[in-house]
């Protein structure tokens, strides 16, 4: 808040990330302009208005430019993130549904499209989201299915990781999960499960480890994902009290994609 004291101060910044080099008119490409009195920047060569928040998140929002910035802050500066109410009652904000609307738009904008494959030895296994009675094993009826890639740079060392929700278990699902994660010629680690056993025809290494062949657990033999999906489980839990629906979860996901676990 001391950074950014009012609106003018946030436009001012987004204005330095977006031209660092000046104004450039996104229409003509000329660079002279004067401000006009809502704040845009008028081209002197084609006369159009441009805005500093067009095309961004922040395009056609009521929201305070200084609500927005605070809004991207909390949930990055705590540990464990921030819900929807969190963010209504820290912010004063008078809607539930702008908060979350702020907070979905924050967790897509994380996602960068071009971002690196994940490479190496790779662990790769799915876990379960939501309750359901009386089934078990991988057999599910309404709980939602999350996959999860692993980098393992040691024993015990993690690295990137990826997560998605798919609709079964198939090896369109899995198999297609890791061809757009996974660099080819990468190492992947999964337990028996049919579905990952056509990896090798898709340029991967697959080294299998059937559970019930041995006697070691599977957070034992696959300590990675096991690591990422219960931190995952105890976010939802702790952050969201576990209220996240089937067709929203993708977006936070989005969130927990750190470089780091």
């Amino acid at each position: 808040m001391e950074w950014f004291p009012d609106d003018a101060a946030c436009a001012a910044y987004l204005e330095r990330l977006r031209w660092p080099n000046g104004f450039r008119c996104p229409h003509c490409g000329a660079t002279e302009s004067w401000r006009t009195s809502d704040g845009r920047l008028s081209c002197a060569g084609c006369a159009r208005k441009a805005s500093v928040t067009a095309g961004t998140i922040f395009h056609g929002t009521r929201t305070p430019l200084r609500a927005w910035f605070a809004a991207g802050w909390y949930p990055t500066n705590q540990k464990h993130g921030a819900s929807a109410l969190g963010l209504q009652q820290v912010l004063g904000l008078g809607s539930y549904q702008t908060a979350w609307t702020m907070l979905r738009k924050f967790r897509t904008a994380m996602v960068r499209p071009d971002r690196d494959l994940l490479s190496g030895d790779v662990e790769v296994d799915e876990t379960y989201l939501g309750t359901e009675a009386g089934v078990a094993g991988r057999h599910i009826e309404t709980k939602s299915v999350v996959v999860i890639a692993v980098e393992m740079l040691s024993p015990k060392g993690f690295g990137r990781i990826r997560l998605r929700r798919v609709d079964d278990l198939t090896t369109d699902s899995l198999v297609g999960f890791i061809c757009d994660v996974v660099e080819p010629g990468s190492v992947i680690i999964t337990d028996g499960w049919n579905s990952y056993r056509p990896l090798p025809r898709h340029g991967y290494t697959h080294k299998r480890t059937s559970l019930r062949a041995g006697d070691d657990p599977a957070h034992v033999i696959q300590p990675g994902v096991h690591r990422v999906a219960s931190l995952l489980k105890r976010w939802l839990l702790g952050t969201h009290q576990g209220a996240v629906r089937a067709e929203h979860l993708d977006a936070y996901l989005n969130e927990r994609r750190n470089p780091r676990v």
